[in-house]
């Protein structure tokens, strides 16, 4: 079996280099052929002959280039993930939506209203509706980010009104503080219809978000039944084969935080000791089959 995976030029990081070659070494573990391009090296050419499409049985897109995903799609190969889940996953405010159509728990979140990035938000009445509504404190998150860094935590309605102005047109959305779970979550690493391994992470600084690139602490967990059906059931609604599922914990019950389609498993590997990357190959093999 031969496949493509297709990562992003720009993102060359030893963390990110790690993740390929732990796949890489999934890949050849589970007797694939796994060759590696960036998506600057294919752009030029996925429209054309040179790329050669028909000797790949699958692509391994790990990045977030959704336009080349669907270039590969429309050529009739098979994405893990797919161009759609990539997108609502990458983008915060649909995977919201996606997810609270179905009734997935999910903290009480209002989407700001669309702007221009040469304008951005001239009037900031919507701010207050909004601060009236979910009251204080309140998570602002930009709609595109990662590792815990485009999200804020505000307590007074001047401090998050000069940050929303300061934003430009950036898409954000708005969200009450799930205060029972401040400072610490569960990741849940989803594959196929399976919760494979799992951490718990809680921030070793006093800030509200739990994310480990910001210096948090992580210890082995075992997801309750319910945990682990609603992170499965979110990554199915969403159209991933495999995705990193964070849950916070809320005074009712869990609640869905975000989903991540391109989770970073280093860490859940030394945590766990279970290596995702395996999971995730042998997912591809089986589905192929």
């Amino acid at each position: 079996m031969r496949g493509l995976m297709v990562v992003n030029a720009f993102l060359r990081t030893t963390k990110f280099d790690d993740i390929y070659h732990t796949l890489l070494s999934a890949a050849h573990e589970c007797g694939m052929d796994l060759q590696v391009m960036t998506n600057s090296e294919l752009s030029p050419i996925v429209g054309s002959s040179a790329f050669r499409h028909t000797d790949y049985d699958f692509v391994l897109f790990w990045d977030k280039d959704i336009k080349l995903a669907m270039q590969l799609e429309a050529l009739g190969l098979r994405l893990f993930n797919s161009a759609d889940s990539i997108f609502r996953c990458d983008d915060k405010s649909l995977t919201y939506l996606a997810l609270k159509h179905i009734g997935i728990p999910m903290p009480e979140t209002i989407i700001a209203p669309m702007t221009f990035p040469n304008i951005g938000y001239t009037d900031l009445s919507f701010v207050r509706k909004i601060a009236d509504t979910l009251g204080f404190p309140i998570v602002l998150k930009e709609c595109f980010g990662s590792f815990g860094q485009q999200v804020y935590l505000y307590h007074d309605l001047p401090s998050l009104q000069d940050k929303v102005k300061s934003l430009g047109g950036t898409p954000l959305l708005f969200q009450k503080l799930v205060e029972e779970s401040y400072g610490r979550d569960a990741r849940l690493n989803v594959v196929g219809d399976k919760v494979v391994a799992s951490m718990l992470r809680k921030s070793s600084d006093g800030d509200f978000r739990s994310n480990l690139t910001r210096g948090g602490t992580m210890a082995p967990y075992t997801p309750t039944e319910q945990e682990a059906d609603l992170a499965v059931k979110s990554a199915q609604t969403l159209g991933l084969d495999f995705a990193g599922v964070d849950m916070l914990f809320g005074k009712d019950g869990p609640i869905v935080c975000e989903i991540n389609s391109n989770a970073h498993f280093k860490t859940t590997l030394e945590c766990t000791g279970i290596n995702i990357a395996a999971e995730i190959m042998r997912h591809i093999a089986q589905t192929l089959e």
